[in-house]
């Protein structure tokens, strides 16, 4: 992992004599206490930088008084990245999984950290020309579809999901969220959850999937930007359409000859001079992979609403003072920009 960390809040703190303890009885460890950072980019789990003398792990735990394990499973994405470690080599190592709640308040887990650069919001974070960006970008390509290849059984994942019908689960189950978080200054989205029911196809195929793909979840080489080491943040992944996980990825691909609104909201540097473009990515992708895109519109579609119901969850605990974050108070601004290009795309489909 990179840089971006710092001191750990106080809201966020743990007992880390306790990890000290636990940790020491699973592996050997320098003689002396870590120094611990907290990594502030996420907006779910927590991770936090453990710096022993010449060693440095990576701790993952969900937010301080979380009660609901499904939505903060630990163990199994410490499992996850356990099983894919073997056949998917960006996977950090894991270390040990904590199901004591009682060392810290909670389930964590600790794995190796991933040396090199994460890109952040606004920058890639290296020195790259345009022509070197645009290698970088058919590379990110290479290594989402070097994922969708990777045989879930030998991962030892086959379990992982709920089996066919996933596209058909996604839609509906996204839908079901948006209609429970919707306030009054946001669109209703009713057509174009109509038209995702309509035009909806079988899945492709089913595969172990990322579902929260970005530049900012991969990491860069310290010796060579152009090579990516290690992907991070498997909280989602599951088994499903990797055409579904190409859709996901591309709602948060913000290019830059997108009009300035798109652009505002952007969360990646994806609009950095030389890089690939949408269309770049999924004619690469389709012939990477071997797979075909002739319904792309639904799988477009389907990403920028995902993430418009995201964006609106997020909202939907603003607009009812469950959080009081300042970040959050214009979240139902990119919904109702992300429900014109839904429906834009729609008419053109």
């Amino acid at each position: 992992m990179g840089d971006g960390a710092r001191a750990v809040r106080e809201e966020d703190a743990f007992d880390v004599p306790a990890v000290d303890t636990w940790l020491r009885a699973q592996t050997s460890l320098p003689d002396a206490l870590p120094e611990v950072k907290q990594f502030t980019g996420g907006a779910s789990n927590l991770t936090y930088l453990l710096t022993y003398p010449g060693h440095d792990l990576i701790l993952r735990r969900p937010p301080a008084g979380t009660k609901a394990k499904s939505a903060h499973d630990m163990g199994r994405e410490y499992r996850i990245q356990a099983g894919l470690k073997p056949v998917f080599r960006y996977v950090p190592e894991m270390v040990a999984h904590c199901k004591d709640d009682g060392v810290i308040g909670s389930e964590f887990y600790v794995m190796e950290r991933v040396v090199g650069t994460i890109p952040g919001h606004h920058a890639l974070g290296v020195d790259l020309t345009p022509t070197q960006t645009r290698q970088l970008g058919f590379t990110l390509i290479d290594t989402l579809a070097e994922l969708h290849a990777v045989d879930p059984a030998a991962a030892g994942l086959s379990d992982l999901g709920r089996g066919a019908g996933y596209v058909e689960r996604q839609v509906t189950g996204w839908s079901e969220r948006y209609r429970k978080a919707k306030t009054w200054n946001v669109p209703s989205y009713e057509r174009v959850m109509e038209w995702l029911a309509a035009h909806q196809p079988d899945d492709v195929r089913m595969c172990v999937i990322h579902n929260d793909f970005r530049l900012d979840n991969v990491v860069l080489a310290p010796d060579d930007p152009l090579r990516v080491v290690g992907v991070l943040d498997w909280e989602l992944a599951t088994l499903g359409d990797p055409l579904m996980d190409l859709g996901g990825a591309l709602a948060y691909w913000v290019q830059a000859d997108d009009d300035w609104a798109f652009r505002r909201f952007r969360l990646q540097p994806s609009d950095a001079p030389g890089m690939i473009t949408r269309d770049e990515i999924v004619e690469y992708y389709v012939k990477r992979s071997g797979l075909e895109a002739r319904n792309w519109a639904f799988y477009e579609v389907f990403g920028l609403f995902r993430l418009a119901v995201i964006a609106q969850q997020i909202y939907y605990r603003y607009h009812h003072k469950q959080t009081r974050n300042p970040r959050f108070k214009n979240f139902w601004l990119p919904v109702n920009l992300l429900e014109r290009r839904c429906r834009k795309i729609i008419r053109q489909a």
